[in-house]
C-alpha cells in the first residue's frame, strides 16, 4: 500500500454524506417561492422577506441542501 492510498483512506469519510440529514433545507415550493424548512420541527421556518435573500445566500455558502421535493416527514 502506498502513502497516497493511506492518506486517501484516512480522509475517505470526509467525502461521504453525514449519517443524519441536515436540520435546515432550502425548499423550492414553486418556481417563485423558496422557504427555509426546519426538519426537526417539520415546518417551514419563518424568515422575514426583507432578509430572506441574505439568509438563503448564507445557507448556500454553508452547504445547506436544496430540494424541490417536500423535505419533511409525513404529518399525522
Amino acid at each position: 500500500m502506498s502513502a497516497e492510498t493511506d492518506v486517501a483512506e484516512c480522509v475517505a469519510e470526509l467525502r461521504e454524506e453525514p449519517g443524519t440529514p441536515s436540520r435546515w433545507v432550502i425548499w423550492h415550493m414553486s418556481a417563485d417561492e423558496v422557504v427555509v424548512f426546519d426538519r426537526r420541527l417539520n415546518i417551514p421556518f419563518d424568515v422575514d422577506e426583507k432578509v430572506l435573500g441574505d439568509v438563503l445566500r448564507r445557507l448556500r455558502e454553508a452547504g445547506t441542501p436544496e430540494t424541490d421535493a417536500y423535505p419533511g416527514r409525513p404529518c399525522g
